[in-house]
């Protein structure tokens, strides 16, 4: 995808600078996936004002047994050639996804001032976020307590983040919404998430209404197909080690056409979905088409007259 709005010197500087120096089990849960598939399709989400009401419920997005197997990842998270590494290659791409999102709509600024980055990890986007030129504040959270200290332990070798990175052990069901929509964030960043929660369209209906009218919902997941079970289930984890075994379900991975039926008639603009492909010595690219296979990213921006 190219933008239609150039990206500054400043901004390219400053992304340069965020850089790190067998069949499937569906044969026998077909049915079970297909059941949940067709109930994630079928529920749109909440629209924000009714999903903040929703959030004093005791519904959590979270599963206990993700953040016990992240929180055993916690220490290497920032070695750029370990288990995260395929997320280090990525990071560089998802700022390219956010200009490009924000260089569709003439309105929007050139570059979000602040951010919400939901399931944080480590703080690979959130502390890359950060550091960009207009940027004011970043507001990273996540429930895996391990997994947060060594956020918080990177980010503090950096003096330049003190006053625009805050690391939070939350979860976006016990996380305040701002009373004024003035307050809320421009963009809500939830990469690698979405194929880890319990229900996915609760959980993006929690994130919406932390998303200023006019804002976006940025993310990324994985399409549930035969090709993504064979490239990050039998390949990356069971038979290269590249990923962590157990890292991902295929039953939870989403598909385009499912996720699109989620924001549809919720006070959301049309999403942008933008498939994207590892390729060895070149890392990631964006490809067009791709997401019907494997990985993507994608954007929804909230409707600037949705105010609640």
């Amino acid at each position: 995808m190219s933008s239609s709005r150039p990206a500054s010197a400043a901004f390219l500087r400053a992304l340069r600078r965020t850089t790190t120096s067998t069949a499937p089990l569906a044969v026998r849960h077909a049915s079970r996936a297909a059941a949940a598939a067709a109930a994630a399709a079928a529920t749109p989400l909440l629209r924000p004002a009714a999903a903040a009401a929703a959030c004093h419920s005791t519904f959590s997005s979270v599963s206990p047994d993700e953040v016990e197997h992240f929180n055993a990842l916690a220490a290497e998270w920032w070695d750029p050639h370990g288990s995260s590494r395929l997320l280090h290659l990525m990071n560089p791409l998802r700022h390219t996804f956010i200009r490009d999102c924000l260089a569709s709509q003439p309105d929007a600024p050139s570059t979000p001032a602040r951010f919400l980055d939901v399931g944080c990890g480590g703080g690979i986007f959130a502390e890359s976020a950060a550091r960009l030129p207009d940027t004011t504040a970043v507001t990273a959270i996540d429930p895996t307590p391990g997994v947060l200290a060594i956020a918080k332990g990177h980010a503090r070798r950096d003096p330049a983040l003190r006053g625009k990175l805050e690391y939070r052990a939350a979860t976006i069901e016990t996380l305040p919404v701002p009373a004024a929509a003035a307050d809320r964030y421009d963009v809500v960043s939830v990469f690698e998430v979405v194929e880890h929660v319990s229900s996915p369209a609760e959980f993006l209906a929690r994130c919406a209404p932390f998303v200023r009218p006019g804002g976006w919902l940025v993310g990324s997941t994985i399409a549930r197909t035969w090709m993504s079970w064979l490239t990050t289930n039998l390949i990356a984890e069971d038979l290269l080690g590249i990923v962590p075994k157990g890292t991902h379900d295929w039953r939870k991975y989403i598909d385009a056409d499912e996720l699109r039926a989620m924001f549809a008639g919720a006070g959301w603009e049309t999403p942008r979905v933008v498939g994207v492909v590892y390729m060895p010595g070149l890392g990631w690219r964006e490809v067009r088409g791709s997401e019907k296979v494997g990985n993507y990213f994608f954007g929804v921006r909230r409707a600037r007259n949705d105010v609640d």
